[in-house]
């Protein structure tokens, strides 16, 4: 079955337009896809991993991988900032099954929350017990330097949006416990992945905004006084989602640039991007060892 006849199945049978029908829509038609390349039937994977701007290079290091356009997979839109590939990847990482997005959905493109967090539906839907996101981000304490990179301990959100609005999908938690979304023993596994890699690992708190516009000054205090370690404009709406229908999560932040007024370099999105590049090979060495360390079943 094709993309057309699954974009007709999705809207015959008029799931929630970002639900939990919807996903399991999007699953069968990249389990087609990528059975039909493989030739044998997809495996399970061990976890669902989505690659921020300027850490797309993890893509190929992910074996055999059958890679889909966004636009070819039903619900999904193309994705159109720069240094997203905008491809999902089915193949293998460490010899462990993966399924991987190469870029994702931002709610400043002009998606709503629910779309922006839809990934991660199909991910589950995929059988994937584990989501692992990543992302670009500014250095809001005094110490990071461009290049580092943070493990997310916990989040702030101040998108002031939520991808739970609404009735609640067959199978999400109403009211999702957020007091460990960034799971414990998935974070010292990162930890004990860094230093066996030999990767310098920070560990802080993401605020995520809604963007477009980087932050100012006055902004960058506020968030500061808040506790907050690191700013971006993504992460959050999707491990609310993960929480909501049961999937671990852990999260990496590469800091590419000290938040405004830390500096007196001017912002741009050409810098997220030479940042992410530089740091790539420590990136890639952390989550590929992590990987290999995750227990079968997440």
């Amino acid at each position: 079955m094709n993309a057309r006849v699954f974009e007709t199945a999705l809207h015959e049978s008029r799931p929630p337009a970002m639900g939990a029908g919807a996903a399991r829509i999007a699953a069968d038609y990249i389990r087609q896809r990528a059975g039909d390349a493989m030739s044998h039937p997809l495996r399970p994977p061990v976890c669902g991993i989505v690659l921020g701007s300027g850490l797309g290079g993890l893509a190929e290091h992910i074996v055999d991988a059958v890679r889909i356009p966004f636009s070819h997979i039903p619900g999904f839109p193309t994705a159109t900032v720069a240094g997203h590939a905008g491809q999902l990847l089915v193949g293998t990482l460490a010899d462990r099954p993966v399924v991987a997005l190469a870029g994702r959905f931002h709610m400043y493109e002009g998606h709503d929350a629910a779309l922006a967090a839809f990934p991660v539906r199909v991910l589950h839907a995929l059988g994937a017990p584990v989501y692992i996101a990543s992302n670009a981000a500014g250095g809001v304490r005094r110490t990071f330097e461009p290049g580092d990179l943070m493990l997310i301990a916990d989040h702030m959100n101040l998108m002031y949006r939520n991808p739970l609005i609404g009735r609640p999908e067959p199978g999400d938690e109403r009211f999702p416990d957020m007091s460990d979304p960034y799971d414990r023993g998935l974070r010292a596994l990162m930890r004990t992945a860094a230093q066996q890699v030999g990767v310098p690992l920070h560990e802080g708190v993401y605020c995520g905004l809604l963007g477009p516009t980087y932050e100012t000054p006055a902004e960058v205090r506020m968030l500061e006084r808040l506790g907050v370690d690191a700013v971006g404009m993504s992460t959050v709406p999707e491990v609310i989602v993960a929480r909501a229908v049961g999937m671990r999560a852990v999260a990496v932040s590469c800091i590419t640039n000290k938040a405004a007024g830390l500096s007196h370099q001017a912002l741009s999105h050409a810098e997220v991007m030479d940042a992410g590049r530089a740091v790539a090979g420590r990136f890639e060495s952390l989550i590929t060892e992590f990987v290999r360390r995750l227990p079968d079943g997440g």
